[in-house]
């Protein structure tokens, strides 16, 4: 079975490819427990001194995979107690090297809150970002009710929750989800690549000790617990009346009937 995290070496850089291109790269437990790993490893690789995150395949991480069908599959789908929610907390606090996210494709849901939990971010012009939670009746998390409104604002971040529309690369750069959009497609892997070693070629001291200082500064003090409750609240949205109806509704492609429990 191939790996659902390629990691490589690029000099000092460490690049991490998402790697279930025949399922848009949908979460699993697998996937996501390899990410959180793979971070934990570089942060601690003297050796590394940026990382850099994408997708293989036309997506980059296209959310919650709930085409499990068997119970192997079903158990590899969920994600370690710790990933959901504190992978934004090793990303932004823990590893203190830049993280670069590469969104080469389609981010829905979990996948946005993954790529907004790195320090920079570079799209495809045929990128495209949903948020997702709302679809199935539920809050964000994976730490996008932090990262998104500081990088959109209070409203800018209601809307982009709330609307459950899809935003193209052009629209994520204006409102600020991204901070660049490649020139084309075919030149995304290069300009990803180029943006990536440059970080890695950066004095480590300076990177790391500007990334400490702006990640504490933008970061509630009680970050964690904050991830906690996002999580836990995401999880009851989950377990709603309302979100069987929204997934039902989904599957038959009818309007949802909500009644708020």
């Amino acid at each position: 079975m191939p790996q659902s995290l390629v990691v490589e070496n690029d000099g000092r850089l460490r690049v991490l490819r998402l790697n279930r291109p025949e399922r848009k790269n949908a979460l699993n437990g697998e996937l996501l427990g390899a990410i959180v790993g793979a971070v934990r490893d570089a942060a601690e690789d003297h050796g590394v001194w940026a990382l850099a995150l994408t997708g293989n395949g036309d997506a980059f991480f296209s959310g919650l995979d709930l085409s499990a069908n068997d119970a192997d599959e079903a158990d590899r789908a969920s994600p370690p107690d710790d990933a959901v929610d504190n992978f934004a907390m090793i990303m932004r606090i823990d590893c203190e090297k830049p993280i670069l996210a590469g969104v080469n494709g389609v981010a829905v849901g979990i996948g946005v809150s993954l790529a907004m939990a790195a320090d920079i971010r570079i799209a495809a012009p045929s990128a495209r970002f949903h948020p997702g939670y709302a679809r199935f009746a539920t809050s964000p998390d994976g730490g996008a009710t932090v990262t998104i409104p500081q990088a959109l604002g209070y409203e800018g971040a209601m809307r982009f929750f709330l609307e459950q529309r899809m935003v193209s690369a052009t629209e994520a750069h204006d409102i600020g989800l991204v901070g660049e959009v490649a020139e084309s497609d075919p030149e995304f892997e290069d300009r990803f690549l180029a943006y990536g070693r440059m970080l890695a070629g950066i004095a480590p001291i300076a990177a790391q000790q500007t990334k400490r200082l702006v990640s504490r500064v933008t970061t509630p003090a009680e970050f964690r617990a904050h991830l906690d409750k996002e999580a836990r609240l995401a999880l009851h949205g989950l377990s709603s009346e309302d979100s069987s109806e929204a997934l039902r509704a989904m599957t038959t492609k009818e309007s949802p009937h909500f009644k708020g429990r």
